[in-house]
């Protein structure tokens, strides 16, 4: 049998299925879609805007540019999150959000909201250090 000479080490196997990040970003997005259904219970809303929060958010608890332990936080925490969110509300409600999160995923990033964000973490953070500054000398 002859060995195609296109295999090989040189050759990388393309990746099957959609990536971490992908699957991450579809998962908080169905959260947020459940979220915001009146079908889906209290305790499963609060559960699922802390996640969907802290996944969509660009601020981690450990920066993302520290190798390894900056993608700790999401393979961990976000997952979790899901998986408690998953718990509390009925499995044909979220599969139906899920799918519609896989559709809305597939959309361009707006970037203005991206910014939008970034700015409104930027302003909090300039007060919460302008209250800091202004009280260390009062």
């Amino acid at each position: 049998m002859a060995l195609d000479a296109g295999s090989g080490p040189s050759h990388p196997v393309p990746m099957t299925g959609p990536s971490l990040a992908h699957r991450i970003r579809t998962e908080a997005h169905a959260i947020w879609f459940a979220v915001r259904d009146p079908r889906t219970p209290l305790l499963a809303k609060l559960v699922g805007v802390l996640v969907a929060a802290y996944a969509l958010s660009p601020i981690d608890l450990i920066p993302d540019f520290i190798p390894v332990l900056g993608l700790v936080d999401d393979a961990i925490v976000i997952p979790l999150g899901v998986w408690l969110f998953e718990k509390l509300i009925p499995p044909a409600l979220f599969a139906e959000h899920r799918a519609r999160a896989e559709i809305e995923t597939q959309r361009p990033v707006s970037w203005p909201g991206v910014l939008l964000i970034l700015a409104i973490w930027i302003g909090v953070a300039w007060l919460i250090w302008s209250i800091v500054a202004t009280s260390e000398y009062n």
